[in-house]
């Protein structure tokens, strides 16, 4: 069985879902600490001007784990990404299909970061048409806080054989303790499809709402055309 594990985004990009993709189970690595600046509560949008960022707010100290983070709803944050998607991709040919979801969702009110984040990743995963069963790191029991070891604790928690990891991972990841736990370690290989977009050149690396709006039900056949499985 293949596992691949990943802090919880808000719209996560295309590499993201192929990384679901590609894996059985997959573990959203909530109780891990908060990064600012990063992908944790931000993505991108294509616009007619250049892609842009779509940001969550939020209220978060030093050493808060992502499942703690809470959201600054003093800032009217929603009606604004809510907006932005309106104006940005009314235009393309499957705005109708998805838009309901982003205007309920956008409508309520939500606390927590990670509470809208894997709320998202559930409904992209669905639209998107990958069925993989998505778990929480936060209710598994008794994980080591050494990163290496945390991954590995997951995997054994799971039966897995293979953990799927990021193309980076290498550089952080002690293999030699995956290989004494009995785990074996592969890397995706992530190739970034092109595929037809509004507003001139394409632009690589959006939030995979993007491909959704503008290719429908063949994101995926497409996401798998240029990955192979």
């Amino acid at each position: 069985m293949i596992v691949t594990i990943h802090q919880p985004q808000y719209l996560p990009w295309v590499g993201y879902f192929d990384k679901i993709d590609r894996a059985d189970v997959f573990v959203l690595l909530d109780n891990v600490q908060y990064k600012k600046n990063e992908w944790q509560n931000r993505n991108r949008i294509k616009t007619a001007q250049g892609w842009q960022w779509v940001t969550v707010p939020v209220l978060h100290g030093h050493t808060e784990k992502i499942t703690e983070v809470k959201i600054n709803n003093t800032v009217d944050w929603s009606k604004k990404h809510l907006h932005a998607l309106k104006y940005h991709y009314a235009k393309t040919p499957f705005y109708r299909d998805f838009m309901g979801f982003f205007e309920e969702m956008l409508s309520a009110r939500w606390e927590r970061l990670v509470e809208i984040n894997v709320h998202a990743i559930h409904y992209l995963c669905k639209a998107l048409g990958i069925r993989k069963e998505i778990l929480m790191a936060s209710g598994i029991p008794s994980l080591r806080e050494e990163p290496t070891h945390r991954l590995i604790d997951i995997c054994k928690h799971l039966h897995a054989d293979t953990y799927l990891s990021g193309k980076d991972g290498a550089k952080y990841m002690d293999l030699e303790a995956f290989a004494h736990a009995g785990v074996n370690v592969t890397f995706q290989d992530f190739r970034h499809p092109v595929y037809p977009q509004l507003y001139g050149a394409f632009e690589p690396c959006m939030s995979v709402i993007d491909m959704l709006f503008n290719c429908g039900g063949d994101s995926l056949k497409i996401l798998r055309g240029q990955n192979k499985q």
